[in-house]
């Protein structure tokens, strides 16, 4: 075993490190919530004004893939016309949009959340 079979053993460990820690935590501490005679209702969110996580994801994918199909355009519109560095150009404009993208959709999540309430 060469040291290039270290780098994907190590990954799957830290992965899995990290989701047993995750779910370990999760458990402890909703055992700890009810055995303190707290509602368990506090652990499901599928209620009847609860977005389904399905629709959030979608929109906020869909928000991420224009910002960065619009950065790529202006990337490519900055690089024709003026004279700025290509190989810096397109990774700020790409990562600017895509933020801007993510931005928009945390908000219209925020508002799809107000108007279900």
């Amino acid at each position: 075993m060469g040291p290039d079979a270290l780098i994907p053993i190590s990954l799957f460990i830290a992965i899995f490190g990290i989701f047993y820690l995750y779910l370990s935590t999760r458990n402890k501490e909703r055992l700890a919530m009810i055995e303190k005679g707290v509602d368990a209702g506090i652990f499901s969110q599928h209620g009847q004004n609860a977005i389904p996580t399905g629709r959030i994801i979608i929109l906020n994918l869909a928000l991420l893939l224009i910002g960065i199909g619009i950065g790529v355009f202006i990337a490519l519109l900055l690089s024709t016309y003026t004279a700025l560095r290509q190989d810096a150009i397109y990774p700020a404009t790409i990562f600017t949009m895509a933020g801007i993208g993510l931005f928009v959709g945390f908000y219209m999540t925020k508002n799809l959340e107000k108007s279900q309430k």
